[in-house]
């Protein structure tokens, strides 16, 4: 995938770079706010609209392909909703938090959504700014030139968000066989 750099109008051949305009959201972000009860009875083309419904109503209306979501703490605490997919879906590139619960940042790279743990990232930028950041260097660059730094992602986790998510991994690998079985 080639990504645009916003700063200089040049196009960089990485994997794993995105460059987007953020949304920021608070600490302790629930995976029910991101995938409330209605995701459940609604056909799956519909589940995205509903997303951060019960603290941000509309806000699915106003994300574009690309954006970005920038979190404080503890951000996908809750159930193992899908909400990840949902996010996805919705047209978010990445997610960068503060802290991420472990049963969310596994979702989220089954997915295919990519995520990252960002120190201080949530008062770093501002929602509306553009934001690039790079998965492979660990860096994070603000349109002010800010350069935040993570720790980056291990490459079989980088595998499974290249792939799509991890049911294509096992695909691709020749693990999973969706053919129906009569014997």
């Amino acid at each position: 995938m080639i990504r645009e750099n916003i700063w200089e109008g040049v196009y960089l051949p990485t994997e794993h770079r995105y460059v987007g305009r953020v949304w920021v959201f608070g600490d302790n972000i629930n995976t029910d706010v991101m995938y409330p009860h209605i995701c459940y009875t609604v056909p799956e083309n519909e589940r995205p609209k509903y997303t951060m419904w019960a603290n941000r109503p509309g806000w699915a209306r106003m994300v574009k392909e690309g954006d970005i979501l920038v979190a404080g703490k503890n951000f996908g605490m809750g159930s193992s909703r899908p909400a990840a997919a949902n996010l996805r879906a919705l047209g978010i590139s990445c997610v960068l938090a503060e802290s991420v619960n472990g049963l969310f940042f596994r979702n989220s790279v089954n997915f295919g959504l990519p995520l990252a743990t960002v120190p201080d990232i949530k008062t770093s930028v501002s929602e509306g700014e553009r934001i690039s950041i790079d998965l492979d260097l660990g860096t994070v660059t603000t349109e002010s030139g800010k350069l935040l730094n993570f720790k980056p992602l291990p490459a079989f986790l980088l595998e499974i968000l290249d792939a799509g998510g991890i049911i294509e991994v096992l695909k691709k690998k020749g693990c999973l066989d969706f053919s129906p079985s009569w014997d």
